[in-house]
């Protein structure tokens, strides 16, 4: 198949049989519309019993008097121009004599005629004679004659008759076109030359009479072969043996505007020429051979065209090589230089829309000055047009708009299709993409670090919780022997003390862990957080007595009572009051104030830092930080980090605030 789609022999082989083929069928339709119209019983010497010729004749006479008609109507004064009189007593009125040939190379030319105009009296004739009267008189004896005098006609002709010739002129020229006129036409077909149309007629009228039984089997077999042939040269334009894809050459890069008009202008000329070759006096010998030649280059100018036009469409070339197009990219490219935003040319965006601003206005006074119904639309369609814009642009940006939305509400699967977007907004898009796409990856390194810092806790503490259990429970044994070695004991005490912080890191961790990866089951229940509050504080005085720490409660009257999780929510106030009692200065006050208002419930506690706090509170919240970097006190650095996560899964907020060494705990949850 591919040998035969790059065959060049078989497209040639199609181009020259194409032409031939279409000669062949359209004489063949011919054939049957010719016979159909005048029956196929005809012999080749009656065709002037044609309808054909029928026609030719009456449409000469309706030429002669349409003529006459309109010169006096133009003109009153003078006669037809092509008409001369001449001085002849052989007639009472005045005779005029065409002298002049005009361009009708018909049967027309070959009809004798004498015509008298009845309202004034005057002769038309291409006769000479020295007696109109008598040469009326023998018009008779001609082969064919034709005359009209009082709406009466006589003819030797069978589709001239009355009936007939009434009926063609009435229903194809005019009904009153014979009115006023004595008409009186005779023929000699024997006087006509081969080069005009009633010879060409007649010889192909009797060409398709010899042969009225072939278009039967030429018009399905040349339909046939034509379609077949059309087909597979669509298939094999633009393919070439050795080369890849459509193969184009200059003819086909040429601007398709240019080439289209030289194609037209050839196929007239020839079309021209052809016509000409009909109609003109021209010698037989030349005839056909110049009707061959216009017709091979029409139709080589043609195939030509259309050859060209599918290599393109098949290229995918077809609209770059119009000029319109090339002009249109050539504007567009540099508006787009002129508009563009980049380092080398920046021009604000205030600035371009006071540049089309500004065309606006003036195209939109143009077309209101012209003020004709052309203009009106064409202002009525910028107006629109402009409208559709704005609301193509303002779409654009509300789906900017909605992307940095998502963003900053902490969605990472946004993105935003650049192509659909233009100049300055599909720069955003390309930034916003980028940003969402940066969101994404950190998003997903966060998660899967936190993951492996979950995983990595939890198998750490579970490792190290086992042997640990040990050391605590032989830390026991060894507490309940009888050691009389004062030495001995302070070590065991030592071991105990150290062993039990391990157990509370080890506990404060894996409990951090769960919190902040959201592993923890609530429940939620009602509670009274000033009840929490005060059952704390009666657990913790001890401690704070050993530090002289006095606390200052105020808290509303009213019960406060939240939806919590009365566990994790004990475990809040038992990190908070923990933290006072390890870092808080010795013999200060500590605030504890519980607010309830209609739309929150508001905790603040306030203590006085025994050591400066030397650290923002943003530090402080991180997980293993305490307030002395020391590290001397104990304590994990979990306890607050714990103590908001337990917060916010819990539907509050916690907030600490450092000022000097001043340290305030805020707890809020929403009534509404």
């Amino acid at each position: 198949m591919e040998k035969l789609r790059e065959s060049t022999l078989t497209k040639m082989l199609c181009y020259i049989l194409i032409p031939i083929m279409g000669v062949i069928l359209i004489a063949s339709i011919l054939n049957i519309v010719l016979f159909t119209e005048n029956g196929s019983n005809i012999k080749p010497e009656e065709y002037i019993e044609t309808e054909s010729f029928s026609n030719e004749y009456l449409s000469s006479i309706y030429t002669y008097t349409r003529t006459i008609k309109n010169a006096k109507r133009t003109n009153p004064d003078n006669e037809p121009y092509y008409y001369t009189e001449i001085n002849d007593n052989s007639y009472e009125g005045k005779v005029y004599y065409r002298s002049i040939n005009y361009d009708d190379y018909s049967i027309s030319r070959f009809i004798n005629y004498i015509i008298i105009d009845e309202s004034t009296g005057n002769l038309y004739t291409n006769i000479k004679t020295s007696d109109y009267n008598l040469e009326i008189q023998e018009m008779a004896n001609e082969p064919i004659y034709w005359t009209y005098e009082n709406d009466t006609i006589n003819t030797n002709i069978e589709n001239l008759n009355q009936e007939n010739a009434k009926y063609i002129i009435s229903t194809y020229y005019s009904s009153n076109a014979l009115e006023g006129f004595k008409i009186y036409t005779n023929l000699n077909p024997e006087d006509i030359s081969y080069s005009n149309s009633f010879y060409i007629q007649k010889t192909i009228y009797n060409l398709f009479e010899r042969h009225q039984n072939y278009p039967a089997y030429l018009i399905p077999i040349t339909s046939i072969l034509i379609v077949a042939m059309i087909i597979y040269l669509i298939w094999a334009i633009g393919h070439e043996k050795g080369k890849e894809g459509i193969s184009l050459n200059g003819i086909d890069k040429f601007s398709f505007e240019v080439l289209t008009f030289f194609v037209v202008m050839v196929v007239g000329i020839m079309c021209s020429g052809f016509v000409a070759g009909v109609n003109y006096n021209m010698p037989q010998e030349l005839l056909i051979p110049i009707m061959s030649i216009c017709y091979i280059i029409a139709y080589a100018s043609t195939a030509l065209y259309i050859t060209t036009i599918i290599k393109r469409i098949k290229a995918k070339e077809f609209w770059h090589t119009f000029t319109t197009y090339r002009i249109y990219r050539w504007i567009k490219n540099q508006l787009n230089k002129t508009f563009r935003d980049d380092k080398h040319n920046k021009i604000k965006t205030s600035r371009k829309i006071i540049i089309l601003y500004v065309l606006f206005i003036i195209a939109s006074i143009i077309l209101a000055g012209v003020g004709s119904f052309i203009a009106v639309i064409l202002l009525l369609a910028l107006w629109f047009w402009t409208l559709y814009k704005l609301l193509e642009y303002n779409k654009k940006m509300n789906k900017i708009q909605t992307a940095l939305q998502d963003i900053y509400e902490g969605k990472s699967d946004v993105h935003l299709n650049e192509e659909e977007l233009t100049g300055v907004l599909k720069s955003m898009a390309k930034y916003i993409n980028d940003i969402a796409g940066g969101f994404s990856n950190a998003i997903e390194q966060s998660l899967k670090s936190e993951r492996l810092k979950t995983e990595l806790i939890t198998n750490v503490s579970h490792d190290i919780k086992t042997p640990l259990t040990s050391i605590i429970n032989y830390v026991d044994l060894l507490k309940k022997e009888d050691i009389n070695n004062a030495t001995i004991e302070q070590y065991i005490a030592i071991l105990d003390k150290k062993s039990q912080r391990l157990k509370k890191l080890i506990e404060d961790l894996v409990e951090a862990s769960k919190v902040s990866s959201g592993n923890v089951k609530l429940n939620l229940e009602t509670i009274n957080l000033k009840e929490l509050i005060n059952q704390a504080i009666g657990e913790f005085e001890d401690k704070f007595k050993e530090k002289g720490l006095k606390i200052d409660l105020d808290v509303t009257n009213e019960d406060v009572k939240i939806q919590a999780d009365n566990r994790y929510m004990y475990r809040i106030i038992d990190n908070l009051f923990s933290n006072i009692s390890k870092y808080a200065m010795e013999n200060t006050r500590v605030y504890i104030n519980l607010q309830k208002t209609q739309k929150e419930i508001k905790l603040e506690i306030k203590n006085i830092s025994a050591t400066r706090l030397n650290i923002s509170a943003e530090e402080l919240m991180q997980r293993f930080v305490r307030g002395d970097k020391s590290r001397y006190t104990e304590g994990s650095g979990l306890g607050l980090s714990i103590a908001e996560s337990l917060t916010e899964i819990q539907g509050g907020t916690f907030k600490i605030s450092i000022d000097g060494d001043l340290f305030k705990v805020i707890l809020r949850w929403n009534m509404e």
